[in-house]
Order: C-alpha cells, then structure tokens, then sequence
C-alpha cells in the first residue's frame, strides 16, 4: 500500500497551518480591535503598538529562519509554531494587561513567521522534489481563507460572545486545524535529490539584485500592513460606515482567497516582475478608494482589489524566493520577510502615532500609498539589473 503524501494533502497542510497561524493568531486581532477598544480598554496608540510587537515577533522569526539551514530544524521549528499559535491566542483572552497582550503578539508572529516562511519553504522544497510546478498560489489561498473566516466568524460571534470569549473560540478552532497543518505535511527529504535523481541546485541572484528586490519588498510590507490592521477602524470611524467595518475586512479575504492562483498564471504570462508592478499598481489603488471616495461600495471595491494584490505580491516573492533556492526555498525567503517585516514593525507604530495626533487612522491611508508608488518604481529599477545580470552572464566565457 502506498503511504506516500498526495500533493493535495500537502498543499491542504500548507493552507491549514496559514489558516491557523495567520487568520486566527495574527488577522484575529484586527477584526476584534474595535471590540476590545469599546469593552476591554485597549486605546488607539497601544493598538499601534501590539500591532508592530505583532510584528517584531514575525521579523524574528523571518530572522530565524534565514539563519537556519538543516531542513530537519526546520520542520521541527515550524510544527513548534503551529502549537505557539494557540497559545498566543488563549493568552489574549486572559488578562487585560497590555504587557501581557504584548507578549502574546509577539509570540503570535513567531507562529506567523513559522507558517510563512518555514511552512512554505519545506512546501516549495516538497513540491519540487517531486518534480511539480513551483509555484504557491494554491497554498497561499490560505492567508485570504483565514482573513474572511476571521472577520465571518467575529461578525458572527458579536451577538452572543464578550471580547474574551471571542478569543477563547478562535483559540478552540486553532485546535482544529492543528491536526491537518502538522499530520498532513510528510518530514522533509534531506538527499538533495529530485524523486527522479536530479541534483537540485541553487541560482542565486546578484548582490545588486538582492539590494533593489528587498528595498521594494519593504515598500510593500508598509503598504499592505497599514491598511490590514486598521482598515477595520478607519471604515467604523466613518460616519456613513460606522459598524460596516468587519463586512470590508471580509471583503480583503475573500479578494485574497483566490489571488495567488490567479497571479500565478498572469505571472506564467507576463513574467514575474511585470505581474508584481501591475499588482503593486493595483495595490494602491485599493489602499485609497476607501480614503478618497466616500460610501460603502468604495470601501468594498478597495478591499477586494487590495486581497487580490497584497498577497499576489507575496506568493510571487516567495515563489521567486524559492527558485533561486530549491535545496534551502526559506533561505532568501526570510532575508526578504526580513525586509517586508521591518516594515510591518514601522507601518503600524507610525499609524497608531498619526491616530492619536489626529483622531483619525486616514493618513495612514495616504502614507502607504505613496511608500507603494515608490516601490512600484523600485520593481522597475529592478527589471533593468535583471536585464543587465542576464548580459553579464552571457558575456562570460
């Protein structure tokens, strides 16, 4: 009989544990902001805050993960995430304390980072072994999934459960979905060999190349961060769109559920660069309808358009990522979750900042559509060092 993992089950791994540790322990909290601001005392600067520790702990894992190469470490950092996410979770809904509160996010990116960048690299590494198409779009459908589960299940819960409780559900699904992100993912192969016994070998870009790709990766982590963790605030603050909030949330997760499959194949078409500027170029776009035109319809159509770029622009990053380096694929893709995270630190602490001074999360709005616009361009400087990589090779003897 033959035991060996079906690339559905492996992928559904992929999509559970994406599930788990970003749709409930990290995409929870935005959903669940406005409620524990009206009933747990949580103010407008420390919202900022928990969000950027939230974070911290994702660019330490980003960091770990850059770091380690044994891929037996990590499978086993990454199945210690899974179990952390529900940790993080519980811990939410015990205490009122932001010290506290503050640990929890931070332990809360941990697991974010371990479903990221360690769940996804031993995917890519899994699914080329065995010789099918390196590409994530399929697993990544997992961020949207968790999105729009997270924002259904508290529009749900509203009527019958405290901010406490809500925390304590989301802690007991996470204990669902454990099952599948650990039982269905098979422990890594460690021959460096294909099933078919090819030598994987890894191309890595230039240093030049690497510089521009992370200096626009950071451009986009500020862009997507801001209006992901406060998009709910700013749409409930509007006095036209006051208790819409949650419905636009959901509207990002649905947009993102299907995105990366869509953008892996425009990206079959166009190349991966030009399918990341025309997603960046979307992505602004989205980041200001819900600013510049008043009215639920324009918060809605900005959300969808946004869940359909913010994580096209990550599944082609880390897809890219992984081809330079199939035998290690979270390799580079933590040096550039590093780039991304750093941003997601700053986006989220300036924006809890600007809400404070003006009452009011909208130049937030503003900030990261102008930081996306430049790393549009920076995608661009990028096509030529690529073209210029491409020559020198030739040019070698």
């Amino acid at each position: 009989m033959n035991h060996q993992p079906t690339r559905f089950k492996v992928l559904s791994a992929g999509i559970f544990s994406l599930i788990l540790a970003l749709g409930v322990a990290r995409f929870a909290y935005t959903p669940l902001l406005p409620l524990m601001q009206e009933q747990a005392g949580l103010g407008v600067a420390a919202a900022g805050w928990l969000a950027a520790i939230n974070y911290a702990g994702y660019l330490s894992g980003a960091l770990i993960a850059s770091r380690v190469n044994n891929l037996v470490v990590k499978d086993r950092l990454y199945r210690i995430g899974m179990v952390l996410a529900i940790v993080s979770t519980v811990v939410m809904g015990l205490s009122t304390n932001v010290v506290v509160w503050a640990l929890s996010r931070y332990v809360a990116g941990l697991a974010s980072a371990a479903a990221m960048l360690l769940g996804t690299g031993l995917i890519m590494n899994w699914l080329i072994r065995h010789n099918y198409r390196s590409e994530l779009g399929i697993h990544f459908a997992g961020i949207g999934l968790g999105i729009a589960g997270c924002a259904g299940a508290v529009m749900l819960f509203i009527p019958w459960l405290e901010w406490r409780e809500q925390w304590f559900a989301f802690a007991a699904l996470g204990c669902l979905l454990l099952f599948p992100a650990l039982r269905w993912l098979p422990p890594p192969d460690t021959t460096g060999l294909t099933t078919g016994g090819l030598k994987l070998q890894d191309k890595p870009p230039s240093a030049m190349y690497l510089r521009v790709f992370m200096a626009a990766y950071f451009c986009a982590g500020f862009g997507y961060v801001v209006s992901v963790t406060f998009i709910v605030a700013i749409v409930n603050q509007s006095p036209d769109l006051a208790g819409w909030g949650n419905l636009v949330f959901l509207a990002i997760g649905v947009g993102a559920a299907p995105a990366c499959f869509n953008w892996d194949l425009i990206a079959r078409r166009t190349g991966d660069l030009n399918a990341l500027i025309l997603a960046a170029v979307l992505q602004i776009l989205g980041i200001l309808l819900p600013a510049l035109v008043p009215g639920l319809f324009a918060a809605m159509l900005g959300s969808l358009i946004f869940g359909g770029t913010f994580i096209g622009m990550v599944s082609l990053v880390l897809s890219m990522a992984g081809r330079y380096y199939p035998t290690m694929p979270a390799k580079m893709m933590g040096k550039m979750t590093l780039s991304y995270g750093l941003a997601q630190i700053i986006g989220p602490a300036v924006t809890g900042m600007i809400g404070a001074r003006f009452g009011s999360y909208n130049a937030g709005l503003y900030v990261a559509a102008g930081i996306m616009a430049l790393g549009t361009g920076l995608l661009f400087v990028l096509k030529v060092v690529e073209q210029r990589d491409a020559e020198g090779v030739l040019a070698e003897p």
